[in-house]
């Protein structure tokens, strides 16, 4: 059953807008208000076809959980009856088991969540780490998991042709070397020794970076400590200048600044979450994803 409409919040208007005319389907609105009291109030379209795709990328993503809620549960009582989630960024998949007594695994928790709404989930670059496929994350029929690395390599390759590319700590191999395969980069991983949200260190591969043009490349920037320690680790070691392409371009606080003030030349995202450092787009692949 092919989807029929793209439902879509306000502020992506303009992402879902692509993604439907690279799949030839129509596009609506949500309407949303907020109370006083900070309660929302949402709209839907008073009818839906069978299947509907919702697009909401989770950045900044508690109240977005419950505008899925609200929506989803909404739409079967409006005519839909198979939902697919188009979250091109997938939130709390990082916290894959409890590290210490007590803790919540939230990516177990929200994945459940999330398959109790939808028949299918579409999502980019999931950062799973000792979970090995997005069903066991989120145990949807169809889970699809489309990847922002091929695109960064081609844009990468144009704009930095014969670059090395580094991964700023181990989890960003399975990116890196995917790009890397795609044009012939030569590659290597940094290690990270973390301390805490805002604290790491960065051991440096034994690779001789002297006079090349580095680009560090991963999943996400989201505090950008991890990338900044390093850009300024490899530029130390003597590379002749260093660039950074992420799939999500999170940037919490002041990330872009940490990067500029490291020496970071330039920084490439996927439009995934809007941002100005958007340099490539995921709506055709997202919009064959959704056949």
């Amino acid at each position: 059953m092919r989807v029929e409409l793209l439902l879509h919040f306000e502020d992506e208007a303009a992402s879902a807008a692509r993604i439907a005319a690279a799949a030839g389907m129509a596009h609506a609105p949500i309407a949303s208000h907020r109370f006083p009291d900070g309660e929302l109030k949402l709209r839907l379209p008073a009818a839906l076809p069978p299947h509907v795709a919702l697009l909401r990328s989770l950045a900044q993503p508690n109240e977005k959980l419950v505008e899925l809620l609200l929506a989803a549960q909404t739409a079967r009582t409006l005519g839909a009856t198979r939902l697919t989630l188009l979250a091109p960024y997938l939130a709390y998949m990082r916290q894959d088991m409890a590290f210490t007594p007590g803790e919540a695994v939230s990516q177990r928790i929200v994945g459940r969540f999330l398959a109790g709404l939808f028949d299918a989930v579409v999502t980019v670059d999931p950062h799973l780490h000792r979970v090995a496929t997005l069903d066991e994350a989120v145990p949807v029929s169809r889970a699809v998991v489309l990847s922002g690395a091929p695109l960064l390599a081609d844009l990468i390759a144009r704009q930095r042709p014969g670059a090395l590319l580094v991964g700023p700590d181990e989890e960003s191999a399975q990116w890196v070397a995917q790009a890397a395969a795609r044009h012939g980069f030569d590659y290597t991983v940094c290690r990270k020794i973390r301390h805490g949200d805002r604290q790491v260190e960065i051991e440096l591969p034994a690779y001789d970076v002297r006079g090349r043009g580095v680009v560090l490349l991963d999943d996400v920037a989201s505090s950008g400590h991890t990338l900044a320690q390093a850009a300024r680790g490899l530029l130390a070691a003597g590379a002749a200048s260093v660039d950074v392409a992420v799939t999500h371009a999170l940037f919490a606080g002041d990330a872009g600044q940490l990067l500029w003030d490291a020496g970071v030349r330039h920084v490439w995202s996927t439009d995934c979450i809007a941002h100005p450092s958007n340099a490539v787009s995921m709506a055709p692949a997202l919009a064959a994803a959704l056949d």
